[in-house]
């Protein structure tokens, strides 16, 4: 039975993520994150890796529908992509490095921001 829910909760998770990232274009990762913490009961950095590799078929997934519909800029699609791969490197590099009281506190202050700054 226990191993019902988890595999429920798992695919709650995973269902939440999809519709937050399909339906702003990104996201996914501010939900998935505390999701797979307080839901999941995984650790800091288990849960920012994990997060990165659910994302990452869901931003194809919804990266395909966009550019069906024509919601894209092509100008902006190869440097974007070379500075988010840089910096997906980089930051993995971090989270190996960082303690994971520092990569939650990273996380924290990046959503309050984005939060701010959607208010204001």
């Amino acid at each position: 039975m226990k191993t019902n829910k988890k595999s429920l909760n798992r695919v709650f998770a995973g269902l939440l993520t999809g519709i937050i990232n399909g339906l702003f274009g990104g996201g996914g990762g501010m939900v998935a994150v505390p999701l797979m913490k307080n839901l999941l009961g995984y650790d800091e950095k288990r849960a920012h890796a994990t997060a990165i590799l659910v994302i990452a078929p869901v931003c194809a997934a919804s990266a395909v529908t966009y550019i069906i519909n024509g919601y894209f800029a092509a100008d902006v699609i190869l440097p974007a992509a070379i500075g988010s791969v840089a910096g997906g490197l980089a930051g993995a590099e971090l989270l190996d490095k960082l303690p994971e009281f520092w990569v939650n506190a990273v996380f924290l202050v990046v959503m309050l921001a984005a939060g701010l700054r959607m208010l204001f």
